[in-house]
């Protein structure tokens, strides 16, 4: 199911948390609305699931106008990052709880919630508490629950933040399986960059109430269109002004990622296609898998640069701090950015 939001704002008394948001969701996609608190990504889940009513412009599910539609009449189900389990019923009970309100006979509703708790993995686990359960496990009924509904579109709003990390990268896994074997469209609203590069085939970045970019995690990354974009997602030096001058060219505001750029002797000439930029390595921070030198620029300005602990380790890295170096990197690699509007 396609959802179609067109020119959507959303205010609270004097404040307005979503700003004339228009954005169109593909159905069956695995869609990420991503950004920090307060960025207006949760009200605009809440819009989609009926919780909220927008102050201007329209909601549509499938060519549909839902805008003053309830919750219960559309066809949507939300997971939210508490579970909202019921304590006294069981797993399966849990489960079945929506259907027992649409009056689903009884037979039907255990075979429809079994068949949701083979979709999540949990067969054979019907009857237990939810107290006696893993954080883990809780998170994946709460999905079955609201897949036993057969949604078009399911919203779920920060379901992994209260996971511990380890458990919150096999949760990233699970999720996406389940969103392929189910074939459904997820809307996920996250504050995690990485979980929404792992997990998503499109990704929106909020800020302020408005979106910066939406795109495939590969061009959010490798393309950010705004320095918004470029901070946020990921680790990316800002070049500008004087620096961008003197480096590349033009004046301007630019974009290139750490882990883009080569450190080189000092004196070393940078190859036909690339950037270089002499400076010296101001601090060393040691950081297990890899290596960030923060380098100050001759012409003005500091950019940092990742280096893999593949040819040496971290005592090593270390005694690096206060020598010349070229940082290069390809041109292509530089990405301009442009003011968000």
């Amino acid at each position: 199911m396609t959802v179609t939001l067109s020119g959507v704002s959303k205010k609270f008394g004097a404040v307005r948390a979503v700003d004339g948001v228009d954005l169109e969701i593909r159905s069956g996609e695995f869609f990420s609305m991503l950004g920090p608190s307060g960025s207006g990504k949760t009200t605009v889940l809440r819009l989609i699931a009926g919780f909220e009513e927008p102050t201007t412009g329209t909601v549509q599910l499938a060519g549909r106008d839902v805008t003053r539609l309830p919750p219960f009449d559309r066809d949507v189900n939300t997971v939210f990052q508490d579970y909202a389990l019921f304590p006294h019923l069981s797993v399966r009970q849990n489960v079945e709880y929506g259907l027992r309100v649409k009056r689903v006979a009884k037979a039907e509703r255990i075979s429809r919630a079994e068949q949701a708790l083979a979709t999540v993995h949990l067969e054979g686990f019907a009857n237990r508490s939810p107290a006696a359960l893993s954080g883990g496990q809780r998170q994946r009924v709460a999905l079955a629950r609201a897949l036993v509904n057969r949604p078009s579109v399911l919203l779920l709003d920060e379901p992994l933040g209260a996971l511990d990390l380890k458990l919150r990268l096999e949760m990233q896994s699970e999720l996406k399986q389940i969103q392929r074997e189910a074939r459904i469209t997820f809307v996920f609203v996250t504050h995690d960059q990485d979980e929404a590069l792992t997990m998503s085939d499109r990704v929106a970045v909020f800020n302020a109430g408005r979106i910066e970019q939406v795109g495939t995690p590969a061009e959010v990354y490798e393309r950010p269109a705004t320095p918004f974009v470029a901070g946020f997602v990921g680790t990316s030096n800002l070049v500008e002004g004087e620096t961008a001058a003197k480096i590349l060219g033009s004046h301007g505001s630019y974009s290139v990622r750490p882990e883009k750029i080569r450190i080189l002797p000092p004196g070393t000439a940078a190859r036909g296609d690339e950037v270089a930029a002499p400076g010296r390595i101001a601090d060393v921070v040691y950081a297990g898998a890899q290596t960030r030198f923060l380098v100050d620029l001759e012409a003005g300005g500091r950019l940092t640069a990742l280096r893999q602990n593949r040819d040496e380790d971290g005592d090593e890295a270390l005694r690096h701090r206060g020598a010349g170096v070229v940082l290069a990197w390809r041109r292509t690699h530089t990405v301009e950015l442009t003011q968000a509007n």
